[in-house]
């Protein structure tokens, strides 16, 4: 008996020191949860309202205007971005980039990478190991943006993404990443990257109504601004996964500690049950003694 009630202190030890691990891991998360945030939050609107001022100009503009960088060719060579974190203990997070990027692939790249034709060019560790261990066809030079988080950082890998679409190595280039919302929820999402992708009614038609001034002209306009607002969606991604990396490793710790005091509550009333049962097979014991003494 003495064994069983040593066993269980030992395990509500145990389970108390992770618990203290777990609630540091949430503080830790909630105050840089708090930055990312902010930098999400300011950083959207600028870089949304950019992408459909582009989007809406590469729709609208005739045929004769070269615009590179949203020339739509037959997808043979396809290159994936998935953004996931450099740590774990963030639930499912890295587990839902991973596993989206292997259903876009299966759902509209299934026969290209029957060919050998999907590149992936990981951004953070989780995602960096995964597809290593998995064999595939992998760019292994910016994953490890998240270790110096900065738009130059970010910078290099977009321009490379875009530098070998233009050169004709990758037809297609999608970006899959968690959008964030609140602490709790995250929306995992791909997203075309390029071409640059146009505008559509509701009816599916191109929509082509757009109305601009254009000084000096579209033409060199577009050969200034088509890269930088195309590094600001990969910074924007970038940022978007940051955040929800960190709101979903506080989830994470906040369930994980819930669930250490369940568990505690639980030992706690098994090592009360054996202590009782011990000290009643003493006093039975004593009693016995007792009553074999007297007789």
């Amino acid at each position: 008996m003495s064994g069983q009630l040593k066993e269980v202190r030992n395990r509500i030890k145990s389970v108390t020191s992770t618990q203290q691990i777990t609630k540091a891991m949430k503080m830790v998360s909630a105050a840089k949860l708090r930055r990312a945030q902010d930098a999400i939050v300011q950083m959207r609107p600028y870089a949304v309202k950019l992408q459909e001022m582009l989007s809406n100009i590469v729709s609208s503009a005739s045929a004769d205007v070269n615009m590179p960088l949203a020339d739509e060719r037959a997808p043979e060579r396809i290159l994936m971005i998935p953004i996931t974190s450099d740590r774990g203990l963030c639930g499912a997070y890295n587990a839902n980039i991973i596993k989206l990027t292997r259903q876009v692939i299966k759902d509209k790249f299934a026969a290209q990478e029957a060919k050998g034709n999907v590149t992936i060019m990981p951004i953070g560790k989780k995602g960096y190991e995964a597809f290593l261990r998995a064999g595939v066809n992998m760019i292994d030079t910016y994953w490890q943006i998240f270790a110096d988080l900065r738009f130059e950082n970010v910078k290099h890998a977009a321009v490379y993404a875009q530098e070998s679409f233009l050169r004709g190595e990758y037809d297609r280039v999608e970006i899959v990443y968690s959008q964030f919302r609140n602490a709790a929820t995250q929306v995992f999402i791909s997203e075309p990257y390029l071409p640059i992708p146009k505008v559509v009614n509701e009816e599916g038609t191109k929509k082509t109504n757009a109305d601009f001034i254009y000084e000096p002209d579209m033409e060199t306009l577009l050969q200034e601004l088509m890269p930088k607002i195309l590094n600001t969606q990969v910074y924007k991604a970038v940022l978007d996964a940051n955040a929800s990396e960190h709101g979903a490793r506080m989830t994470a710790m906040d369930k994980a500690s819930e669930n250490a005091n369940e568990m505690l509550r639980s030992l706690k009333i098994s090592y009360n049950r054996a202590r009782q049962a011990a000290i009643t097979t003493e006093l039975t014991e004593i009693v016995s003694g007792a009553a074999a003494l007297q007789g």
